[in-house]
């Protein structure tokens, strides 16, 4: 049974209650695909315990009457910096899927990165944001350098000519991450889905059996790009004029390595806890990359966010925009375009209250010294 309607929608005033309804909503191997990590998933704990191991240190009488939380994330002007991270199978969650959710980033005025592995194609997502009321909104491709090569081409060729903005190069999975609940359930797309940027029913993800094995471990090891190497974003900045952007970097040296490779962005993730277990929580990691770009392209972060007051100890560290992802499946999965919109408007909200409190007008008064460590009180 999906709920839906007024009713509902005041019962949900923060992340978790969507998802405790998304919970109820979806069928069990859905929702165990979107909310699983890898292995004994410390890492899935960890990068939402990892904002409370910082604390907010505000400053007061500061005039927050007004405050602006508009930014500027690859050259492109957002109402906040709160973006919509990529999530594979999104119809999964909601017939409409993807379409529904890029219509909610153009309601709110922000941006959304597509999933190479979508139900909805680049074309239609594209579609479905230009076509929807408002001024706002972009979108972004996530990307998988595929064995095949011209594959991996003709995706960059339809999004350029779709008019996305930038590529986010997926760089953390050469093989997929044991997730025990995808091989329990014997993961595979329901049979009415398929990934619709791809024709054949190998790449499509719809074969029928798989094995006794997770079927997205099974369709990565056959399908995608194990032998990746810097050499691969040289190649793939000489096939396209889009901003290249490397998505999974988890520490300094590998940021040194992607500005020397001429990336326009790093994304620090750990792919949502659902690759290597045992890496730290995003927070913890993300200075040490900001500190090793010194300021010569825009760091973002994704993983763990919950909260306004979690996008804002992020931007504190040094991202430039935070991204999200299950918390806009839960969102679909309740309410469709209505629900990813809702929870938008919440976080939203919530960070403008955030701002506010901690004493900052606007984005650019985000500082380092808004934010410690919690443990700090014991080295004073």
């Amino acid at each position: 049974v999906r709920l839906t309607g007024a009713a509902m929608s005041g019962q949900r005033v923060c992340v978790s209650d969507y998802e405790e309804e998304a919970r109820r909503i979806l069928p069990k191997a859905v929702y165990d695909y979107y909310r699983s990590g890898a292995d004994d998933q410390n890492t899935l704990a960890d990068n939402v315990a990892a904002f409370n191991r910082w604390y907010l240190i505000p400053r007061v009488l500061r005039d927050v009457s007004v405050v602006d939380m508009s930014t500027s994330v690859l050259g492109h002007r957002l109402s906040m910096p709160l973006c919509v991270g990529s999530t594979a199978m999104q119809r999964m969650a909601h017939p409409a899927g993807e379409t529904a959710t890029a219509r909610a980033c153009k309601a709110v005025g922000t941006g959304m990165m597509l999933s190479s592995w979508a139900t909805s194609s680049i074309e239609e997502v594209m579609s479905a944001m230009t076509s929807s009321p408002g001024s706002g909104g972009v979108l972004w491709m996530q990307l998988y350098i595929y064995k095949d090569r011209e594959l991996t081409l003709s995706l960059v060729r339809r999004a350029e000519k779709a008019g996305y903005k930038a590529l986010f190069v997926t760089v953390d999975t050469p093989y997929l991450g044991k997730r025990l609940d995808d091989v329990r359930n014997r993961f595979k797309m329901p049979p009415h889905l398929r990934m619709s940027n791809f024709s054949s029913a190998s790449l499509s993800f719809s074969e029928d059996d798989y094995g006794n094995d997770s079927g997205l471990a099974v369709y990565v090891a056959n399908a995608i790009e194990p032998a990746l190497s810097w050499d691969d974003i040289t190649w793939l900045k000489k096939h396209t004029r889009l901003p290249v952007i490397v998505k999974g970097v988890l520490n300094g040296q590998d940021a040194v390595q992607a500005v020397n490779y001429g990336v326009s962005g790093i994304l620090v993730s750990n792919h949502g806890a659902r690759q290597l277990d045992g890496v730290p929580g995003l927070l913890d990691v993300l200075e040490e990359v900001v500190k090793a770009v010194q300021g010569r392209c825009e760091v973002f972060m994704d993983g763990g966010v919950r909260r306004g007051t979690d996008v804002l100890k992020a931007l504190a560290l040094g991202a430039k925009a935070v991204f999200i992802g299950r918390p806009v499946l839960w969102g679909l999965a309740c309410q469709g375009e209505e629900g990813v919109t809702e929870l938008l408007e919440l976080l939203k909200e919530e960070l403008r209250l955030a701002l506010a409190l901690s004493g900052c007008r606007s984005i650019s008064e985000v500082s380092r010294s808004l934010v410690r460590r919690a443990d700090f009180t014991s080295r004073m």
